[in-house]
């Protein structure tokens, strides 16, 4: 796995062995981040379900201001640290270890806000899509113009709408799709 572009373009990230943890490909974030544009520096990213941190460490490399990574399975967030720390990243990132909705609670009630918000939890917890895109779509983490990403596979049906979110497109590549919602 490498980093696709930016300050850190072609450098490797590791990713635990095992089928632990299902990496973003280098494809899907380059599509990822093809659609995202420039708009990504200087935004605050927010990569739920972070893995290796690959998709948080794109986006400090093409220039985010900040990143927040949340993971709940220890070993990944360890990863993540071993990850941001071989490419020399000291700053503008901050690593919860707890659950998704646990963490999106507690930015919450910190005034937190992002430009952009990544969702990947693993392809077969739909409850996890469900519960985390209703949260999102309470608000109180999304600005005017923030943008929701759920990364899932084709065989995973998302809704149009959640709370106030609602998808305006959907990039399928290969076996998994990109869903894009923004708050009405």
């Amino acid at each position: 796995m490498r980093i696709i572009s930016g300050q850190f373009r072609g450098l490797l990230l590791k990713t635990l062995r095992g089928g632990k943890l299902r990496p973003t490909s280098d494809q899907l974030r380059e599509t990822l981040f093809d659609v995202l544009g420039p708009n990504v520096e200087g935004a605050r990213f927010l990569d739920a379900y972070a893995g290796s941190g690959a998709v948080g460490i794109e986006a400090l490399s093409r220039g985010a201001a900040d990143v927040v990574f949340v993971e709940q399975h220890r070993p990944a967030a360890e990863l993540i640290r071993q990850n941001l720390a071989r490419l020399k990243i000291d700053s503008g990132y901050w690593i919860l270890t707890t659950s998704v909705i646990s963490g999106l609670e507690k930015l919450s009630g910190q005034g937190e806000q992002f430009d952009f918000i990544f969702v990947d939890p693993p392809y077969d917890s739909i409850r996890e899509y469900h519960q985390t895109l209703r949260e999102l779509g309470r608000g109180r983490l999304l600005t005017a113009s923030s943008l929701v990403v759920a990364e899932h596979s084709l065989h995973v049906i998302l809704e149009d709408e959640y709370v106030s979110l609602r998808r305006t497109r959907t990039i399928r590549h290969g076996d998994a799709q990109l869903s894009f919602y923004r708050a009405a």
